[in-house]
């Protein structure tokens, strides 16, 4: 059993304590060398990413420290900058890949497309969760930069989605992220892609609406994450023509399934309070799905410390704090393993089931049947 516990505050921002955070740089070692050997070694990247990780935090272990809250945004530059530089990269080598697969006889075949799927995955495991921490940055550069991230994964209208939806509904049945108990991954997979895309418009649309514009207003996002998507296609068809299209399709689609996962380790099961006439009680720290392995922290920018990215939306990745198991709900491993797990919902279930029952039991234990109780919650609306 892993205990968690409160560990000490740190005043290291310097260079040196947010190294460990540009870990994802070797992301694209691994997948540039496992290009350049080809063959079985196409399965270095997905074995780094998930199975790697998870050898590692086993050795390295829990951060249990955390930094002081109240550090201002000119000690983090280092922290900042990874998250700054990430989009030029990841567009070279989003580009520069389908180029490779597209002229090169170095792979053939089917090594062509897993590699397009070796770097979707890094464009969901990184340029995604870096994308998340930008659009909940207030500067104009960094929600610029975050939108062209989820824009090379085709799923630009996750921003107005998540700030303006899962935030706000987070638990409930308004917000179609929050997995349901007992729902397997790949229930929960066709049921988010459709509702997030349909509760993202009618968000953006209610709020025009509040000011008197129309849904197809210029100043509506859509029309931003359409036309940098767009953007995006044109430049895979100018690369290699609809085969480039393809490729880059593929990296996206493994981009956004990987996201997706995510979303569904960070709340499974877990529902806030009803308090009647269509309101919950507030978001609390038991309401996500945390983890302190520290490597993984690392490669997904405490990502994992999840209830505080809850708690203080706009706090930075490197302030975010730790959690005891009294506080919050503890997941075995880091949410690399959690979500190669999810992918098999036999396995998943028999992990996790008893952890949401166990949750339950500590944070509403006058709740006694669930069933019942889930069943009078306000339905989602259409």
């Amino acid at each position: 059993m892993v205990v968690i516990k409160k560990g000490t505050k740190m005043q290291n921002t310097g260079f040196k304590a947010a190294l460990p955070f540009w870990i994802s740089l070797t992301m694209v070692v691994v997948v540039i060398l496992s290009a350049y050997l080809g063959g079985g070694w196409l399965l270095l990247t997905p074995a780094y990413s998930f199975w790697g990780m998870a050898v590692i935090d086993r050795f390295v272990g829990l951060e249990l420290n955390d930094k002081n809250p109240d550090t201002p945004a000119t000690d983090l530059f280092w922290y900042r900058l990874v998250t700054l530089v990430w989009f030029p990269i990841e567009f070279v080598l989003v580009f520069a890949g389908i180029a490779f697969v597209s002229y090169s006889d170095h792979l053939m075949g089917a090594e062509k497309w897993f590699f397009m799927v070796s770097i979707g995955l890094i464009t969901g495991a990184t340029g995604i969760v870096y994308a998340h921490e930008l659009m909940h940055r207030k500067t104009k550069i960094e929600r610029h930069l975050g939108d062209a991230l989820m824009a090379l994964a085709l799923y630009g209208h996750f921003r107005s989605e998540h700030l303006l939806v899962h935030h706000s509904y987070v638990g409930t049945p308004k917000d179609a992220v929050t997995a349901r108990y007992n729902e397997g991954f790949h229930r929960f997979l066709p049921r988010v892609l459709h509702e997030c895309f349909s509760s993202a418009w009618h968000v953006e649309k209610a709020m025009l609406a509040r000011k008197k514009l129309s849904a197809l207003h210029p100043s509506n996002p859509f029309w931003k994450y359409a036309t940098l998507q767009l953007i995006f296609l044109l430049l895979a068809f100018a690369v290699a023509g609809w085969l480039g299209v393809a490729f880059f399709i593929v990296q996206a689609l493994i981009a956004i399934t990987l996201l997706e996962a995510t979303n569904y380790v960070e709340h499974y099961g877990l529902t806030r309070e009803y308090l009647g006439d269509g309101k919950y009680e507030h978001v609390k720290p038991h309401h996500s799905w945390n983890s302190a392995y520290k490597v993984t922290n690392y490669l997904l920018i405490n990502l994992q410390r999840h209830s505080d990215h809850h708690y203080k939306p706009n706090r930075p990745y490197p302030l975010l704090q730790n959690y005891t198991e009294d506080e919050a709900p503890q997941l075995p491993r880091g949410y690399t393993l959690m979500v190669a797990i999810a992918m098999f919902p036999p396995l998943w279930k028999k992990i996790m089931n008893p952890r949401v029952k166990a949750w339950r039991r500590q944070f509403y234990p006058d709740i006694e049947d669930w069933h019942d109780y889930n069943k009078a919650l306000n339905p989602a609306p259409k």
